[in-house]
């Protein structure tokens, strides 16, 4: 039965391989002999002398059966048998104990031994490949072919946080490249939208349904939709599982229409992160692209240009979406068709960046992989000054001056499940001139990344307390995490199948 899933949002902490010693790794007792080594070498040696398994055990006084063991890297000869075997077979105990396989063969024997002894083959449930001097060569190259191919897709499903950030990172600079403008899925969105007749005015929930309809789904409404997801479709029987809970802090019209967008689009099972990251970002374009169309949104904002009063509120407004969907919008169209350079953040008030998009040369902070995300916002910046204007209810608007020049932003504050966050727009001085707000006397100056701007206590401040003060830290274990595994992360599939088997039946 096939799905698509539209998970939770999660703090995203974007090469996807671990090293390969973690998943097959040398087995033993702690620090002590390779054993598998060690039985390929002696192996390789009493062949090379012309023993047999019988002559070699009569030289060391131990039993043939017992040596077959050992060669097969089952059991760790005691050290007393170590220095018979050496003497035996005319070498040095370091020889023995080397980490350097005696051949080419012995080489792929070993690996080949240690796969099948990892976590990872053993989650497999596959019989064990016997490994004998009969096997051919090339049957050793291409098992291992297999098993090296299958931990590199297995890495790829489970990503560290690191990892993600990386593919994040990749991501958000094509989205700088192309100014956030996709042209195919403006296509897509207004391909759809003449189908069903819409052409100006905010998209109505009967309008949406509509849509669903014309691409041949029905919807559901459910109260026991996996918690781990927003909707859930079954393209098996057409449908589409939404939540009935109106306390979502998702639109719905966005929830259904990034479903159907999965469809439109024409998206398979992610086959990495960051291909679940990229299909995210469609989907939510897609959505947003039917709920602000291209052409009416374009004119729309074209006014506002020539009256000097571009405003994400009235945006908002105009075609009744929440503030975040309206500042991604702009962040979409204002390059491509008003020639706007920009950039948007959303941050928690603890100040970490949630979401981030820039284009305009702004300094945000990022990590050595290039992601923005989870990065902690500068406390003098727009989006940080926002939760502490006693107004609630009107947009906040201030200039910062930075060390690449200075910019003007505008921010709202939202709150959710998840807390309270800041939805800030902002674009360089020069571009100031067409927005409403322009004229705040709000300043502030920005010295980030300088450490001594906001991230570094002030002087007299460490003088007096430093070495006097022991806070006791939240505990952020997630960050330590590997990202939730699976196609879908943070999906549990179980869970989803037993969902759809339930209910595809009534």
């Amino acid at each position: 039965m096939q799905i698509f899933t539209y998970p939770q949002e999660m703090p995203r902490q974007a090469s996807w391989a671990r090293p390969a010693a973690a998943a097959a790794p040398a087995p033993g007792k702690g620090n002590s002999v390779d054993v598998i080594s060690l039985g390929r070498r002696v192996r390789h040696l009493r062949k090379a002398a012309g023993l047999t398994l019988d002559e070699l055990g009569a030289a060391v006084g131990a039993a043939a059966s017992q040596l077959s063991l050992i060669e097969n890297g089952k059991r760790e000869p005691k050290l007393s048998l170590l220095q018979q075997l050496a003497g035996a077979l005319g070498v040095g105990i370091d020889s023995l104990l080397g980490t350097e396989p005696p051949s080419r063969r012995a080489a792929l024997e070993i690996e080949l031994e240690r796969y099948q002894r990892s976590p990872l083959y053993e989650n497999l449930n596959l019989p064990k490949i016997r490994i004998s001097s009969r096997m051919p060569i090339d049957v050793l190259e291409s098992q291992l072919g297999l098993l090296r191919e299958l931990e590199r897709k297995m890495n790829e499903q489970i990503a560290t946080p690191e990892e993600a950030r990386r593919a994040n990172g990749e991501l958000r600079k094509m989205m700088r490249e192309r100014g956030n403008y996709f042209a195919e899925y403006e296509a897509e969105a207004q391909k759809v939208l003449a189908q069903v007749g819409h052409t100006s005015g905010p998209l109505s929930q009967h309008t949406i349904s509509d849509i669903a309809a014309h691409l041949g789904f029905t919807l559901h409404h459910v109260g026991d939709l996996p918690h781990s997801t927003r909707s859930v479709t079954d393209l098996k029987n057409r449908r589409i599982y939404l939540t009935h809970n109106q306390r979502s802090d998702h639109d719905p019209r966005s929830v259904l229409l990034q479903a159907l967008g999965h469809y439109v689009l024409g998206h398979g099972t992610p086959r990495s992160y960051g291909d679940f990251l990229a299909q995210r970002v469609a989907t939510n374009y897609f959505a947003a692209a039917l709920l602000l169309p291209e052409q009416t949104t374009v004119e729309f904002l074209s006014r506002a240009k020539a009256a000097k009063e571009i405003s994400v509120d009235d945006l908002r407004d105009a075609f009744s979406v929440s503030y975040e969907t309206a500042a991604h919008r702009f962040t979409n169209l204002a390059t491509q068709h008003l020639g706007i350079t920009t950039h948007f953040q959303k941050t928690h008030k603890s100040g970490i960046i949630y979401k981030a998009y820039e284009n305009d040369g702004v300094n945000f902070p990022m990590d050595h992989t290039g992601a923005i995300e989870g990065q902690p916002s500068c406390k003098a910046w727009t989006s940080r000054a926002v939760f502490d204007v006693p107004d609630k209810f009107s947009s906040y608007s201030q200039y910062t001056d930075t060390v690449n020049g200075t910019f003007w932003c505008t921010a709202r504050t939202e709150r959710s499940a998840s807390g309270e966050f800041s939805l800030s727009v902002g674009v360089p001085y020069h571009h100031v001139k067409w927005f409403r707000g322009r004229e705040t006397t709000s300043r502030a100056v920005s010295r980030c990344p300088d450490p001594d701007c906001c991230r570094r206590p002030p002087a007299e401040l460490s003088d007096h307390w430093a070495g006097n003060a022991w806070p006791s830290a939240r505990a952020h274990s997630h960050l330590l995490a590997a990202m939730p595994p699976g196609a879908f992360p943070g999906v549990d599939e179980t869970e989803v199948y037993s969902f759809l088997e339930a209910h595809s039946g009534a």
